[in-house]
């Protein structure tokens, strides 16, 4: 889709994953639609519904791309849409999530003024069943070098993000064996070696607090996707020796909480074995200390 108001950094390629949600998809879709800035493709990536989200969708004709796929997950869904999109600049939208009016003009002119980066993202305002949310602090959007925001949490909202292809040229593609957390890796794998630009003004909208959210569903011992995240950065030899210094204190504090939290709970040999990471991770952090 394109007119006379232009992306200054080019076109975008919008990439909306959805499963079974078209319910919400209208409002996500729409909001895409109704950018000030034209120059964008819409995709839409159906992992696999089973609603009429296909029916759904077509009713939008030529307004957006569908694209269908064997139900293989959020991040199998995010690849397909970057591998189909057909510009260099990428912007993602979760399925029950929306994007303010002014969201791609403004981060596409902050992209374009600042060609160094090659991911930004924004603040977001949050809403779980309808009432707006007041954000902690700890989740406060950082610009610049994240890497320690991101070995803490999710520090980058993922209907947040703009990227050039370039990133994931240089990354790889989101991780396809993860059923959740997905995104905190590959956002901690970028924070290693790239800067973040953020842009400050809350352009997505963010619904949550429903039951069908991978956030929900997965609740329950989500911190093992991020501490196999924090492993795999650990083991490829990417780190400097103050990433790799806090990447251990993470993974210890991480493994230390979940696994005494599974004992808790009557889980005792996977707490053992969380625990036993950590004592691992522990001890070669002391002798690191110790040789240094």
């Amino acid at each position: 889709m394109s007119s006379s108001t232009a992306n200054p950094t080019g076109p975008v390629s919008v990439i909306i994953p959805t499963y079974n949600r078209k319910e919400f998809l209208a409002r996500a879709i729409d909001s895409v639609l109704s950018q000030t800035c034209r120059d964008f493709e819409l995709l839409i990536v159906d992992d696999g519904s089973t609603d009429g989200t296909d029916e759904f969708v077509a009713s939008y004709g030529n307004a957006v791309r569908y694209l269908y796929q064997d139900n293989l997950g959020a991040a199998a869904a995010r690849n397909t849409g970057i591998k189909a999109a057909r510009h260099d600049l990428l912007a993602f939208l979760d399925s029950d999530d929306s994007f303010a009016p002014e969201k791609l003009a403004v981060q596409g002119a902050a992209m374009a003024a600042h060609p160094e980066y090659l991911v930004s993202h924004t603040d977001e305002v949050w809403y779980r069943r309808g009432r707006l949310l007041n954000q902690r602090n700890k989740h406060a959007r950082e610009g610049g070098d994240i890497f320690r925001r991101c070995l803490e949490l999710c520090a980058v909202g993922m209907s947040t993000v703009m990227a050039r292809r370039k990133l994931f040229d240089e990354l790889g593609l989101f991780d396809e064996r993860l059923v959740c957390c997905e995104d905190y890796d590959l956002w901690l794998r970028a924070s290693i070696r790239f800067p973040f630009l953020l842009v400050p003004e809350p352009f997505t909208i963010k619904d949550g607090g429903r039951e069908d959210q991978l956030s929900q569903i997965h609740r329950v011992g989500m911190d093992r996707y991020r501490i196999a995240s924090i492993i795999k950065i650990i083991d490829s030899g990417e780190l400097d020796l103050q990433q790799e210094k806090l990447a251990r204190l993470e993974l210890v504090r991480k493994c230390t909480i979940y696994g005494r939290g599974c004992l808790k709970h009557n889980r005792e040999e996977e707490g053992g074995r969380y625990l036993e990471i950590a004592r691992q991770y522990r001890h070669a952090a002391e002798a690191d200390s110790v040789r240094n």
